[in-house]
């Protein structure tokens, strides 16, 4: 067997180590061309809302980096120029206060912030989701005999449902809209909560059940985007999007035509039928909507038999409703219709679903439905601590005064 000499050893070495270190480069490359795939859809938006919202984000970001950015060079600069080595630094160990310092430290930052909340506050107002738009682009205000577009949206599980009143058709997990028209948005939710969000349109805005939220925005360009839920709201969450479809007047009125000729009726019963909870759903049209059905959905009262919240609500403000209130309750049961049914989504667990649970074993520390008698004959809980008024020894009030 040939033995290598030191040197040679030690050349081998050095040069799988640079291969090593080459394949990792390569790697890392190879990985990085994957990402020139990705579209920055939120720095480079179609809609004049994400627009403006993705300018904010610019200006926001350079102010702080006026402050950042120089904080980071003179950190470098003060530990190169005053290091040990360096004898030519002045030595001024009794140094305690510089009121030209002072001035700049407080003063550049105070500017700043001073910056910061003005844009915040102009852009509040400015892109307040419920305030009607001022103008379609840069330098464009809205003509006076241009009338939005209305869209009324349905976030179910996990689908979104589009109604256009207007035109009376709808649409699930697809919608269209023409460019440079300015689209007033109704957005509600059939059970949880859900956000609404086109990030080449406009900002996120919540989907809430038995609440309604509005949008404003304009597509300025056309193509195809993609809308999505940004919250969390069940197993079928990472499906729940659809699609965007930006026209040009033409194109949208032949989409609106496909609709009515293409798809089925919208009532109360095909509503209730599309409201189960379903993943994955394909594109469907509807060539006629139900009057009312929106509403209805905002007040939680598709189904037969069902109180509308403001119902509740002129209820509640005179006075209440005294002996019907028992009554009025089980017309207000609405998150165990679906329990009762059978279309409760998948997750649902125990004592919610109504099901038996299923593990027999009892959580830690949580007194049984039994009243206590699984319980007690496991010795968790204290003999005569059931469902009964706490036992004597535990009422008893302090004998003696406490001393602080």
């Amino acid at each position: 067997m040939a033995i290598l000499s030191p040197n040679r050893r030690a050349a081998r070495l050095s040069r799988g180590t640079s291969a090593h270190k080459s394949l990792r480069i390569l790697a890392l490359l190879a990985v990085s061309g994957l990402l020139t795939g990705c579209g920055m859809v939120v720095m480079d938006p179609s809609g004049d809302v994400a627009v403006q919202q993705r300018n904010l984000i610019i200006a926001s970001t350079a102010l702080m980096l006026l402050v950042i950015l120089p904080v980071i060079a003179l950190t470098f600069l003060f530990a190169w120029r005053y290091r040990a080595s360096n004898t030519d630094a002045t030595y001024d160990p009794d140094f305690h206060h510089s009121t030209q310092l002072e001035v700049v430290i407080w003063t550049i930052p105070l500017l700043i912030i001073i910056a910061l909340g003005a844009m915040t506050w102009v852009s509040t107002h400015t892109l307040d989701p419920y305030r009607p738009l001022s103008r379609l682009a840069p330098d464009k205000p809205v003509p006076a005999d241009v009338k939005p577009l209305t869209v009324e949206v349905v976030a179910l599980d996990w689908k979104w449902l589009f109604i256009y009143p207007e035109y009376g058709v709808a649409s699930l997990n697809e919608m269209a809209a023409p460019a440079n028209v300015p689209i007033s948005f109704r957005i509600t939710s059939s059970s949880v909560w859900n956000t609404f969000y086109v990030p080449a349109l406009a900002g996120m805005i919540y989907a809430m059940p038995g609440m309604e939220t509005k949008l404003h925005a304009v597509m300025n360009g056309e193509g195809d985007f993609t809308g999505l839920s940004g919250m969390y709201s069940g197993a079928g969450f990472s499906r729940m999007n659809f699609g965007f479809r930006s026209f040009t007047q033409q194109g949208f009125d032949d989409w609106v035509a496909k609709a009515k000729s293409a798809g089925t009726p919208l009532d109360r019963e095909a509503y209730l039928k599309l409201e189960k909870p379903s993943e994955a759903e394909p594109v469907r049209y509807f060539s006629s909507v139900e009057g009312g059905l929106f509403d209805a959905a905002v007040g939680l009262c598709v189904a037969p038999g069902q109180m509308c919240v403001h119902e509740m609500h002129h209820i509640d403000r005179t006075g209440g409703a005294a002996n019907a209130s028992e009554a009025n309750r089980q017309r207000l049961e609405y998150d165990s219709r679906r329990v009762q049914e059978g279309d409760e989504p998948s997750g649902a667990t125990f004592p919610a679903s109504g099901r038996t649970p299923r593990s027999p074993e009892e959580p830690e520390g949580v007194i049984p439905r039994d009243g206590g008698q699984g319980a007690q004959e496991r010795g968790s809980v204290p003999p005569g601590s059931g469902s009964g008024p706490a036992p004597a020894q535990l009422n008893n009030l302090p004998t003696g005064t406490h001393q602080h």
